[in-house]
């Protein structure tokens, strides 16, 4: 019988090593699973390489990942935002590397290596500092530079429904970057908020199919940045 559950987040990630590469999806808060990088947190692996839109906010979920100073590069779209302080405390200081990319690019890259496409030419970034140290060539009188595929060891990832063989639904915009993350990774992990039977969702509405998912982590109650924030706001505030 196949059956993908864990029975708790530290469970799961027993053996992320030290200098792993790990996709981490959401936009913002939309999709982003907290409950996994906390548990990579108590886990303890360091020197890690972090590939995720953001570079997190407050000190929760990636920020914290960040401040334990468990990440050496982020590879990411946004580093900075209304609460990035802990990014920008650590880039400053030089603690963390930071690799840029645009985040069209971004997605296409980790799509790139689920699909096993090796490199890919774009327009987006010719004539910036993106295209520095990047092969440029010309077709129909137009300039693309030359893209990698970018995979990884472990994807962490956040759905909202999933089924005990792995088949994966999202909600609304917490899907996000994560389908195409879990057909980058070696494995994949996954938090979610319903834990169902096989046969339980329509097959017709099934995003990531099971192949790309190898554990499954029943959170169901996740925890919400949002309020980390307004807390952190309002204690800023008084």
């Amino acid at each position: 019988m196949i059956d993908k559950r864990f029975s708790n987040a530290l469970g799961a990630l027993h053996d992320v090593p030290d200098g792993a590469t790990i996709l981490i999806s959401g936009f913002g808060e939309a999709g982003n699973p907290t409950e996994l990088i906390h548990a990579l947190i108590e886990q303890g692996a360091r020197d890690l390489t972090v590939v995720n839109n953001n570079a997190g906010n407050g000190e929760i979920g990636l920020a914290l990942l960040l401040k334990e100073q468990r990440v050496r590069k982020i590879v990411c779209s946004f580093p900075r935002g209304s609460h990035s302080h802990v990014f920008d405390e650590l880039y400053r200081a030089g603690r963390l590397e930071l690799e840029l990319v645009p985040q069209g690019t971004l997605a296409e890259r980790i799509r790139a290596a689920g699909a096993g496409i090796p490199a890919f030419y774009t327009p987006t970034g010719v004539g910036t500092e993106i295209a520095r140290g990047k092969e440029t060539r010309s077709f129909g009188g137009r300039d693309y530079l030359l893209e990698t595929a970018l995979s990884a060891d472990f994807a962490l990832i956040k759905a909202e429904r999933a089924d005990r063989w792995g088949n994966l639904l999202y909600n609304k915009a917490a899907r996000n970057f994560a389908p195409v993350m879990a057909m980058a990774a070696k494995v994949t992990i996954v938090q979610t908020r319903h834990v169902l039977e096989p046969g339980d969702l329509d097959p017709e509405t099934i995003v990531t199919p099971s192949i790309f998912v190898d554990r499954i982590v029943h959170v169901p109650d996740p925890v919400r940045e949002s309020d980390h924030l307004a807390a952190l706001d309002k204690a800023r505030a008084a």
